[in-house]
């Protein structure tokens, strides 16, 4: 074991022991890396380029459907993606405006070089963390240093040019960068995103440690020369006239800013003629794309290919930054030739003339096969890896910095000896990010939406912080201010929401003058304020002409106070809904307390069909809840699980 040792610790080459090493700087990598070190922990995060840290490589913008939910849920446990594109934005809009609050969705486009450079400043200054430009090539267990026998556990890793670094944790955020490819048309080059150098040593280290993985794959559209588009041939789409924040400690005063436009136009017949002439020379449809690519962000071949009777598709023509003339073609992703590509896109009305700065090309990269990750995001089989974002499956900037915020307080915790932090469906989109990723078979990559959370209503992103700063400030990332300002909130939402149903108003003369001045029926006895507030015309501010006790919420910003009328607002309208959905969340919650031992033997669970046992097995559910969501366990096998527990 010495002698394995010494080869390992090469005195020719640099040695370094930290707390934790966090191997890529993506949106994932840099939650993961700046919630260890805010922790106390001695953190390096690795990058094969520190230009690309928090990249931007695809689309120029943060948040959208349910995507918005993990970026305010991540920052009310402590995290950074929201307060930086609060810094960061050039428009914002809340999506779904027109439906209830559980589907409203911020999303704002980002500046995304001023995005990157913003993150980059946060790591450079947080103490405690190391930036270290460098490929990780291996990984080191306990096994490389002899002990054979042993379960797997980490040792450290190591660079290309032979650094070791010697840590108690590591975090795998590689992104799209492991053996990656790029594919345009015939055209194929060996890089990252962005034409960035790949990781293509680290596949075959975790192989040998007994880490399976697959290719999955994505795409990006071409970007285009904002000056040689004609927006007159297209609708503009304009940011909200009054933008919300996404992180609750940004001052909403801060980002009412002048917004830049984004524009809507549409492919035509002539744009699908031209690509199924050409689906030959598609990598996609000639078989050379190896790995399997995301069903609800597909490419225009794809849209055009899968749905044959739509006469046209949206595109979005978004600014990349206030500070370039390139534009991201939203919506036309593609890994066609660059000659198909300009052909396509210049059949597109406003496009007719447009002159490409970077082509469109579809990616592929190494990814971790279901079925091998603990709810805490670490390796069942290594302890001490923990990983986080495209490298677990998923797909998109929110779901990576979510995945890689909850890496890092964990890789943390297990340091500290402290139990994990887990997140159940019930109280956080997170909590089902991870759910799903971890008890799915995900045959392609994960994207994150509203239909995937059963109790979205009560997981709404506009009460984020009163679900999850608790866990924040438990953990050691909200500080004590912003929860004391947290339970001052909650306390006055309680109180109001109480009051409003002990307030009672006749049905006197002034009462029907003001319901009838606001369109709704008049009422014919004393009526609780509650009961006018459920009302579609009225709502808590509307009804305050009828309450003259109306207390006044002292000790607290304006801001804040607009949070409670909010809250107060939704519990009443939605109440009953409400109600019914804590009773599901009671009954849930009984099935996730019913803990499966570790060491459980399922061959000796008798009546369990081959196919559940053999899922068991592979998955090692934690709960009883857990198991039920594996595909392949049927409620029957549940049942004859319960009785063997019982």
């Amino acid at each position: 074991m010495e002698e394995t040792m010494n080869q390992i610790t090469n005195k020719n080459t640099i040695h370094e022991v930290v707390d934790v090493c966090v191997v890529g700087a993506g949106h994932a990598g840099c939650e993961a890396a700046l919630a260890c070190a805010r922790l106390g922990l001695e953190t390096v995060i690795f990058t094969v380029s520190v230009d690309s840290i928090a990249l931007m490589p695809c689309n120029p913008n943060v948040g959208g459907s349910s995507k918005g939910h993990l970026v305010r849920e991540l920052d009310a446990l402590g995290g950074e993606m929201g307060k930086v594109i609060d810094r960061t934005f050039i428009q914002s809009k809340m999506l779904n405006v027109s439906k209830g609050p559980a589907v409203h969705s911020l999303r704002a486009q980002a500046d995304k070089a001023e995005y990157t450079r913003e993150m980059r400043k946060h790591l450079e200054h947080q103490d405690h963390l190391m930036i270290r430009q460098a490929e990780v090539c291996e990984i080191i267990t306990n096994r490389d240093l002899g002990e054979a026998d042993a379960p797997q556990k980490i040792y450290g890793v190591r660079t290309f040019t032979g650094a070791l670094y010697e840590c108690k944790a590591v975090i795998i955020c590689s992104g799209t960068y492991l053996r990656a490819r790029c594919l345009c048309g015939e055209a194929i080059t060996y890089t990252g995103p962005n034409g960035l150098q790949a990781a293509n040593h680290l596949t075959a280290s975790l192989e040998a440690h007994g880490v399976p993985l697959r290719r999955f794959k994505t795409g990006t559209p071409a970007r285009m020369d904002r000056r040689s588009l004609d927006f007159s041939k297209m609708e503009p789409q304009h940011g909200d006239k009054r933008v919300v924040p996404f992180s609750f400690s940004t001052d909403p005063e801060s980002v009412q800013i002048e917004q830049a436009d984004c524009y809507l136009t549409y492919t035509s017949e002539a744009t699908h003629e031209i690509i199924r002439a050409n689906l030959d020379r598609s990598p996609i449809y000639a078989g050379v794309i190896e790995g399997t690519g995301p069903r609800y962000c597909p490419s225009i071949e794809d849209k055009v290919v899968k749905f044959p009777e739509k006469e046209r598709h949206q595109v979005f023509l978004e600014p990349e930054g206030l500070h370039t003339d390139e534009m991201y073609v939203g919506g036309m992703s593609s890994s066609l030739p660059e000659d198909v590509q300009l052909a396509m896109y210049r059949t597109v009305p406003g496009m007719e003339h447009c002159r490409m700065v970077r082509n469109a090309y579809a990616i592929e990269y190494d990814c971790l096969t279901s079925g091998q990750l603990k709810l805490s995001l670490e390796l069942k089989n290594i302890e001490g890896i923990f990983c986080a974002g495209q490298f677990n499956g998923s797909s998109g900037y929110e779901e990576a910095a979510a995945q890689g915020l909850m890496a890092g307080i964990n890789a943390a915790r297990k340091i500290q000896g402290k139990e994990p932090l887990i997140l159940d469906r019930s109280e956080a989109y997170i909590g089902v990010l991870i759910d799903d990723l971890v008890t799915k078979e995900n045959r392609e990559p994960y994207r994150m939406m509203t239909s995937r959370a059963e109790y979205r209503l009560m997981l709404r992103q506009d009460n984020a912080d009163l679900r999850l700063r608790k866990y924040g400030y438990e953990t050691g990332l909200v500080s004590q201010e912003d929860y004391d300002t947290l339970l001052k909130k909650a306390e006055w939402i309680e109180k109001e929401s109480a009051r409003m149903h002990e307030v009672i108003v006749g049905a006197n003369e002034k009462v029907q003058a003001f319901l009838e001045a606001h369109g709704t029926a008049g009422v014919k006895k004393g009526t609780s304020l509650a009961e006018l507030i459920c009302r579609p015309e009225l709502d808590y501010v509307t009804v305050a002409e009828l309450d003259p006790e109306r207390p006044e919420l002292s000790g607290i910003s304006a801001k804040v106070a607009a949070e409670i009328q909010e809250q107060v607002n939704i519990n009443i309208k939605y109440e009953g809904y409400i109600r019914r959905q804590e009773a599901q969340i009671a009954q849930f919650k009984k099935m996730e307390e019913r803990r499966i031992p570790a060491d459980i033997d399922y061959d000796d669970v008798k009546s369990l069909r081959l196919e559940a046992r053999a899922k068991l097995k592979e998955f090692r559910p934690e709960s009883v809840g857990q198991a039920s969501r594996i595909s392949g366990v049927s409620p029957a096998d549940i049942s004859v699980l319960l009785v063997y527990l019982g």
